[in-house]
C-alpha cells in the first residue's frame, strides 16, 4: 500500500523532536510539531484508513465507484481542513495527500489515466472538483 503522508509527517516531528533534544536546532526554527498536532495526524489517518478499506471493494471499469471513493476521501480531508482553520494542509501536504490518493488507487489495479480521460480530466484534476485545501 502507498504510504500514507502521515507516516512522513509523523518522521519529520520526531526528527525535529531528536534534533532539539540533540541541541542541533535551534527552538525558534522548530515548526514540525506545530505544522503537524498530533490531533491532525490522528483524524488525518482516520480518513485515509477509511480510504483504504473501500479500495478493497473497487475494481478497474467501475468508475462510478471509484469517484465516490475519491469524493469520500477529499469531503473528508476538506472536513479535516476546516477543523485546523484551513491551515492542515499546505502545497507540499496537498501534493503528498493527491499522489497518495493517486498511488492508492492504482495499486489497486484502476488506471486513473484511463479513469481520468473517461470524465473528461487530466490524471492530475482527479481530486479537484471536491477539493477544498
Amino acid at each position: 500500500m502507498a504510504e500514507r503522508p502521515t507516516t512522513n509527517w509523523r518522521r519529520g516531528v520526531a526528527e525535529e523532536a531528536a534534533e532539539l533534544a540533540a541541541g542541533t536546532l535551534e527552538t525558534e526554527c522548530a515548526y514540525m510539531a506545530e505544522l503537524f498536532p498530533e490531533g491532525l495526524l490522528l483524524t488525518t489517518d482516520a480518513v485515509l484508513r477509511a480510504f483504504e478499506a473501500e479500495l478493497t471493494t473497487l475494481a478497474e471499469g467501475d468508475d462510478a465507484r471509484v469517484l465516490a471513493a475519491v469524493e469520500r476521501v477529499v469531503l473528508a480531508l476538506n472536513a479535516v481542513h476546516e477543523e485546523h482553520d484551513q491551515c492542515a494542509f499546505e502545497t507540499d501536504e496537498r501534493e503528498q495527500l493527491c499522489a497518495y490518493i493517486d498511488a492508492s488507487i492504482t495499486e489497486r489495479g484502476i488506471d486513473v489515466t484511463a479513469l481520468t480521460a473517461r470524465h473528461g480530466l487530466g490524471r492530475h484534476e482527479l481530486t479537484d472538483r471536491w477539493r477544498d485545501w
